[in-house]
């Protein structure tokens, strides 16, 4: 388990972090989200013990992490997978990091083949594309065979096949009863990996949920109708209070489920060709709820220009 308990740090006058306070679960993929500049990375860096907190504390099972003797027994994790050293081959770096915490060498070449770089363990790490060298941390996440795991930004570089790969992979970890922490800016990926997520913005919590409770807090639930005699079904439903919106073909219903509007369809005669409940996206709810948290506003182009144009003109 993870906590971060009254977490703050601060760089000259910039608050990076401020007062923060969740708790990451066993057992679960919990996704850490957040717009640039929120502080999820400075946060992560503060569990690690690579920045000291301003105020508050962060910790693994109870423990800081200078306070836990062999830390890759107890906690992986990937922040940076440019890290290596370019010279160094891929089992070259994972044999340095083992032998620091006394791990066999033999768990070394495990690793390698559950990332799949076995074929080119010997090879310089310098030369690995941004995919390979995201394995390859991946892979020195596993060493210790730990029971919390940090990722940050782990599906960066890969290819849909990595992508799928490391999503069941993180599935497996969590069923295993291991603690999995994933930071990531691909929110369509987020919704099928993270069972639960904690979202800042400003260095502050915004949310701390589910990822199901996350997007129905922010989202308005609708049905998607169609039927050969969609304006009788639109003057029915008018009768019952609910929203309705045209859509092309479709009329879109909020207010009441599909079963209902189906009973109602049912009780006037008429017949549907669409009855489907459409969800609010993870997308939409982030941006609906970390939109005041935004460092860096787009501005829309019509103004972007008038901004850009002399004074006077």
């Amino acid at each position: 388990m993870i906590e971060a308990i009254g977490l703050s740090k601060r760089y000259g006058k910039t608050l990076a972090v401020d007062n923060l306070s969740f708790t990451v679960p066993t057992g679960r993929v919990t996704g850490f989200l957040g717009p640039n500049g929120a502080g999820k990375s400075t946060t992560m860096r503060m569990v690690l013990g690579l920045d000291t907190p301003t105020a508050g504390s962060a910790l693994i099972d109870g423990k800081r992490y200078q306070e836990l003797r062999h830390p890759l027994r107890t906690v992986g994790a990937l922040l940076d997978a440019k890290w290596v050293h370019p010279n160094r081959s891929a089992r070259a770096h994972l044999l340095w990091m083992a032998k620091s915490n006394k791990i066999s060498t033999k768990r070394v070449d495990e690793v390698l083949g559950i990332v799949g770089l076995t074929n080119v363990a010997t090879k310089r790490a310098g030369g690995f594309s941004l995919g390979m060298s995201q394995r390859l941390g991946i892979a020195a996440a596993l060493l210790g065979d730990p029971h919390v795991l940090l990722f940050d930004e782990p599906v960066n570089g890969l290819d849909p096949e990595g992508i799928l790969w490391i999503r069941n992979f993180m599935h497996k970890l969590a069923d295993e009863g291991r603690t999995v922490f994933v930071s990531s800016h691909l929110l369509s990926e987020m919704a099928l990996t993270a069972q639960g997520l904690v979202v800042i913005g400003r260095g502050k919590l915004i949310s701390e949920s589910s990822t199901e409770e996350f997007v129905a807090q922010a989202t308005e639930n609708t049905v998607r109708v169609r039927s050969p005699r969609i304006a009788d079904l639109r003057t029915a439903l008018g009768r019952t209070g609910v929203s309705i919106r045209d859509e092309g073909d479709s009329l879109i219903v909020s207010g009441m489920d599909s079963a209902a509007i189906g009973e109602l369809a049912a009780r006037t005669g008429t017949v549907l060709h669409e009855l489907s409940p459409q969800r609010g996206s993870l997308e939409e709810a982030f941006m609906q709820l970390t939109g005041d948290a935004v460092e860096y506003q787009a501005v829309a182009e019509g103004q972007a220009a008038a901004d850009l144009a002399p004074a006077g003109k």
